[in-house]
């Protein structure tokens, strides 16, 4: 069994102190961890525990799982290797972007259609016989 334990379902007010001291009842934390989002700065309720010894984090996995803190029943087991991400936006594009984009033109006797779009930031202006209207 390994010493890191994974820490879920917390309250958002648990910080890294206030694990710390809820996991040292079960043996000395090596180090404690709530994962912050680093957009909000706020917690995305969960985080990870380091036991100092194997002992001492299955007697915190027994103690602490399904334990009420601030409300809220917390899930404690073995902390897994991160799984390699896949898909997702990974890269490549293609039109749009500075310069890229599309046009079509098409028209009858005395009247004009034209679509413009470009990449990130453009304008899209349509076009009839005498109204034009931009679209930003």
């Amino acid at each position: 069994m390994g010493k890191k334990l994974y820490v879920g379902n917390l309250s958002y007010s648990v910080d890294d102190q206030s694990l710390n001291q809820n996991f040292s009842d079960f043996g000395t934390v090596s180090s404690a961890k709530v994962m912050m989002d680093r957009d909000s700065g706020r917690s995305k309720g969960f985080g990870f525990v380091e036991m100092s010894s194997d002992a001492e984090a299955q007697a915190a996995i027994s103690g602490m799982n399904g334990k009420s803190v601030d409300g809220r029943d917390m899930v404690v087991n073995e902390a897994r290797p991160m799984e390699p991400r896949t898909g997702g936006f990974g890269g490549g594009g293609g039109g749009g972007g500075v310069g890229g984009g599309f046009i079509v033109n098409g028209g009858s006797a005395g009247a004009s259609g034209t679509l413009a779009a470009a990449g990130v930031g453009g304008a899209i202006t349509l076009t009839a016989g005498k109204d034009r209207k931009s679209v930003v």
